[in-house]
This record gives structure tokens, sequence and C-alpha cells, in this order.
């Protein structure tokens, strides 16, 4: 997966919107950059409920936020903008960050 296109920019403590695009080749949009106590975190697509609280629409297990979430900061960090540095992948079974140069195209 990757992240496909990041708008940055300061809407209250939010500090990027962002796509994410799976190997599969399905966009999911809404992904939010936010700033929080302890840094920057990702917030995963939501809508607001009746009751005026926000729920998530897109759930990921643990280990998919945090993957999500590697992938958003290096783009955020990239000061180019350009295409993400880092790939996720799968490799027996587990994630595995891909540098650019290992990549054979």
């Amino acid at each position: 997966m990757q992240v496909s296109r990041m708008n940055k920019g300061s809407w209250g403590k939010v500090r990027a919107f962002f796509d994410l695009t799976t190997t599969e080749g399905l966009t999911i949009k809404g992904f939010k950059l936010v700033e929080g106590i302890s840094g920057l975190f990702v917030g995963f697509p939501s809508a607001k409920g009746t009751n005026g609280e926000y729920y998530d629409t897109i759930w990921g297990e643990k280990e998919c936020k945090e993957e999500v979430n590697v992938l958003a900061l290096q783009m955020y960090n990239d000061p180019t903008n350009g295409e993400p540095v880092l790939t996720l992948t799968e490799e027996n079974g587990k994630p595995k960050v891909v540098e650019e140069e290992d990549v054979p195209f």
C-alpha cells in the first residue's frame, strides 16, 4: 500500500489529508494526519453520527494502523512531497519496509 495523494496544511489539529492506495488497486480517501500530545498520528476516515460524535468508517487492526502511520509520516516529512520512498510489503506473513533503492524498476 502507498499514500497516493497528500494535502498539507493546518486545519486546527489536522496537518494533512491523504488517500491510501492498496496493492489491489483500491483507493481509500479521507485519512487525516493529526497533531496530538505525543506527536503526529493517523486518523482513519470517519463520519459524524446523529449524536454529534465522529465514528471511523474504515477499521484497521493495530498492525495496519502502524503501517499507515509509517507511510503517512514518511510522505509528510518528504520535502519534495513526491512519491513515497517507503513501500510496505508482506514477507512471511509480516509487513516489511522496502527502500526505494531495493525496488527493481
